[in-house]
């Protein structure tokens, strides 16, 4: 009796097969496993919906968000832009935000291309900011007030009393504004007092300390300029409306855009207008301030600087970007501090060479030269760098 393997094969008809072609088709495969040599099996790469992989990576952002514009602001905060939305197929970063939204989990939220811009602060709110932020001019006005009723009445102590109340008053006037309203902005970078503190002082008493220098001293008391800090306090008021128009401005921008260049495109110049217009109100409370001290006129360019430095640095630090408003405080400040000190070390044998830019400077358009080349400088590096980051739709996300 053979065993079973001795049984002979057949072929696909039932019929014995010859023994060559057993030689090569020793055994019949089950038709489960059939072999056929002709198919490949094609393996595909990547995932079939690209928007679920994008989905999954920023699911924190999805589902915190309140409407599209917040995931397009975050998509574009990470690198993503229009022409890498077409990966994900869709035509722009906008679009692509509202697939996400509308696939957010737990949502229910009816996505929509334009949603309108958040609600704004009421009349009260905007009242309320407003009043904060007449409060340091207010405060400042009453001091240089009390002090010209004053002159040749009080003594030296006295009016020093007087002065010393009117500063804390405007401190405090200006810490109060700053922290509500539109110039409110978030816990920033060390040492930003400090820098926005020495440029006001340099304000009042630097022309006058840098003019001793030069002549061979410091000598005495050093006079006062208090006109440029009236006009600077005073200008926190249009200061606020100019920040509080550019953010509703471009947050309407930013809901009627159709892709990230379209709203920087629209958005770069509503900064250079609001910059403008700051600028105007500025120029024109320096020249108010400073009715009645003769020459008034002639030295609005270093206020007028620092005025624009100091708005553009809020400016960066509202909408998150505190880093770079410091540096340019900074920047203004080492000029303003390296003046004096370069023209006492030019004093010193074989270091008059240092006091030579000091000079120059001194000699094309006074002291007041110094501090618009540190201000105007500083605010010209930040302008620019606010018309890069402030048209970003990261920047104004939360607006």
């Amino acid at each position: 009796m053979g065993s079973p393997n001795d049984a002979p094969v057949q072929d696909a008809g039932g019929e014995p097969a010859d023994e060559g072609r057993g030689a090569v088709r020793s055994a019949v495969r089950a038709p489960e496993i059939s072999y056929h040599p002709a198919r490949r099996t094609v393996v595909r790469r990547g995932p079939a919906d690209p928007v679920k992989a994008l989905m999954h990576r920023h699911r924190d952002l999805c589902e915190r968000a309140v409407d599209p514009l917040e995931i397009a602001a975050g998509l574009e905060a990470h690198g993503l832009t229009d022409r890498t939305a077409a990966r994900y197929r869709h035509r722009d970063v906008f679009s692509l935000a509202e697939e996400l939204y509308a696939r957010a989990p737990g949502a229910g939220r009816p996505a929509s291309r334009a949603p309108g811009p958040k609600p704004g602060p009421g009349k009260e709110a905007r009242a309320g900011w407003t009043l904060s932020a007449l409060l340091p001019g207010a405060a400042c006005l009453a001091t240089a007030g009390a002090l010209r009723v004053t002159e040749g009445v009080l003594g030296g102590e006295a009016r020093f009393a007087v002065t010393a109340v009117g500063a804390l008053l405007v401190l405090l006037g200006v810490r109060l504004c700053l922290r509500g309203g539109p110039l409110r902005a978030p816990d920033g970078v060390g040492g930003v007092t400090l820098y926005v503190c020495w440029l006001l002082g340099y304000a009042v008493y630097g022309d006058d300390l840098l003019a001793q220098v030069i002549s061979g001293g410091p000598d005495g008391h050093w006079t006062a300029a208090p006109a440029p800090l009236l006009g600077l306090t005073l200008a926190l008021a249009p200061a606020a409306w100019c920040a509080h128009l550019f953010a509703v401005r471009a947050r309407h921008r930013l809901a009627g855009s159709h892709g990230l260049s379209d709203f920087g495109a629209g958005a770069r110049p509503l900064l250079f207008g609001v910059v403008a217009l700051f600028l105007c109100a500025l120029t024109a409370l320096l020249l108010l301030s400073g009715l009645g001290r003769p020459g008034a006129g002639s030295d609005l360019a270093g206020p007028a600087a620092l005025g624009t430095l100091l708005f553009l640095a809020r400016l960066l630090a509202v909408h998150g970007f505190p880093e770079p408003a410091a540096t340019g405080l900074a920047a203004a400040c080492a000029v303003e501090v390296a003046a004096p000190f370069l023209v006492l070390a030019g004093r010193l044998p074989g270091l008059g060479l240092l006091a030579r830019p000091v000079d120059a400077v001194v000699v094309a358009a006074g002291p007041g030269g110094v501090p618009v080349l540190a201000c105007g400088i500083a605010a010209f590096g930040l302008l620019v760098h606010a018309s890069v980051t402030l048209t970003r739709a990261s920047a104004h996300a939360t607006a």
